[in-house]
């Protein structure tokens, strides 16, 4: 079963412990499956400078690590959290190593999925959740951060339906 609202879900950290997605709510959040070795890697660059622009309106950027596109996450989430960090200096939270279709889809995506129907293609697949938790619209991975900008900020002016 699906959840009602993004913000009902749960999740890990990079380190195995929970990551409170509630503590989210009335935030628009940004949900992206990354990859440290892929050719959209810099995505990364516009990622952070989104985070920088505009977490303090309110946006939260979550990451999170995924090998099934072309085996571009190999390692464990905090090393992919590393890497990014010392590479393009990453802020926003990389959360658990997780699998974004087939049998073992991670429940974040199976609620992302049932909003905005399909697989995800490719690393770097980007999801925009409204404050209110539930609508969600879906960027394919060859949109770049800087082509968020309209929708973030449309998102980041809508009143949270608490």
């Amino acid at each position: 079963m699906t959840a009602a609202s993004f913000f009902d879900l749960k999740a890990l950290d990079k380190r195995g412990q929970a990551f409170d997605i509630a503590a989210l709510k009335g935030h628009p959040v940004l949900i992206v499956n990354v990859a440290s070795q892929c050719g959209l890697t810099p995505h990364y660059k516009g990622l952070e400078a989104l985070n920088k622009k505009y977490k303090d309106q309110g946006l939260v950027i979550v990451g999170f690590p995924c090998n099934q596109f072309g085996a571009q996450e190999p390692g464990t989430a905090e090393e992919a959290a590393e890497e990014c960090k010392l590479n393009y200096g990453v802020s926003f939270s990389i959360l658990e190593k997780i699998d974004v279709n087939g049998d073992n889809t991670h429940p974040v995506y199976q609620f992302l999925k049932a909003k905005q129907p399909g697989d995800i293609k490719w690393n770097f697949g980007k999801f925009l959740v409204g404050r209110d938790g539930v609508k969600v619209e879906r960027f394919e991975p060859t949109v770049t951060p800087e082509d968020l900008v309209p929708s973030i900020e449309a998102a980041l002016k809508e009143t949270a339906a608490l």
